[in-house]
C-alpha cells in the first residue's frame, strides 16, 4: 500500500531546514554580489553604502537596518513571524562570514561569472525561504502592510520604495551597475521557479501562488 502523506508536524523539520538554508544562501548571494563589484541588488546599494559611511561590516548594516524597518511594522500592524526575525539577523552573520572566506577577486573575467552566480543562487534562497512559510522578511512586510493601509498597488509602493533605497544608498556610496540590472530583469523569473521548485505543500493553497499574487520577490 502507498504510505499516507505527510502530516503538517511531519513537514516541520523540512521547513526549519529550507527556511535557514535559504537565508544562510541569501546572505552568500549577497556577499558574491558585493565581491563581484559591478552592481548590487536595491537595499544592498543601501547597506554598502551605509557601510561606507559608518565604518560597520556591511552585514552588520543589514542587521541593524533589518532590525529598523522591523519597528516600522509596528504602525502598519504588520506581525512579524520566525522567518522575519530571523532574516534580520541569519542573512547579516552568513553575509560577513562568506566575505570573510571567499578572497576578493580583481579580474574582469572573474567578476562576471561571480555576479551571475550571487544573483542565480538569489532566486534560489529566496525560493527556499519564502516557500517555507514562516512569514515574510522584514523588507516584504513593509511593502505589503503599506500596501494594505494606503491602497496603493504593490508595483508602485515596491517600486517607490526601492527607488528611494537605491538613491540614498548610491548618494552614500552604494555601486550600481551591471549587476544592479541584471538583479532587477532576473529575480522576478528566478524567484518564480525557485518558489515552485521549493514549495512545501501543508494543507493551503501552494505557496507560489499566494507569493504570486502578492509579487513578494524580495527579502
Amino acid at each position: 500500500m502507498p504510505s499516507p502523506p505527510a502530516t503538517a508536524p511531519a513537514r516541520l523539520p523540512r521547513r526549519l531546514a529550507q527556511l535557514y538554508v535559504g537565508l544562510v544562501l541569501y546572505g552568500a548571494s549577497s556577499a558574491l554580489l558585493v565581491e563581484a563589484g559591478l552592481g548590487l541588488e536595491p537595499w544592498g546599494v543601501l547597506h554598502q553604502g551605509l557601510a561606507e559611511l559608518t565604518g560597520i561590516s556591511i552585514g552588520m548594516v543589514s542587521i541593524a537596518v533589518g532590525a529598523v524597518v522591523l519597528l516600522l511594522w509596528i504602525p502598519i500592524r504588520q506581525r512579524p513571524g520566525l522567518g522575519t526575525v530571523s532574516n534580520v539577523f541569519v542573512i547579516g552573520v552568513a553575509m560577513d562570514a562568506v566575505l570573510w572566506a571567499v578572497p576578493p577577486v580583481h579580474p574582469l573575467g572573474g567578476r562576471v561569472p561571480l555576479m551571475l552566480a550571487g544573483v542565480l543562487l538569489n532566486g534560489l534562497a529566496t525560493g527556499l525561504y519564502i516557500a517555507a512559510d514562516f512569514g515574510p522578511g522584514p523588507r516584504d512586510g513593509l511593502m505589503t502592510g503599506l500596501h494594505r493601509r494606503t491602497g496603493r498597488s504593490i508595483r508602485l509602493v515596491r517600486t517607490t520604495l526601492e527607488v528611494a533605497v537605491v538613491a540614498t544608498g548610491f548618494a552614500l556610496g552604494g555601486t550600481i551597475g551591471a549587476g544592479t540590472v541584471v538583479y532587477a530583469l532576473a529575480i522576478g523569473p528566478l524567484a518564480q521557479l525557485f518558489l515552485r521548485v521549493c514549495a512545501v505543500d501543508h494543507g493551503r493553497s501552494p505557496v507560489a501562488e499566494g507569493v504570486r499574487r502578492r509579487a513578494i520577490l524580495r527579502r
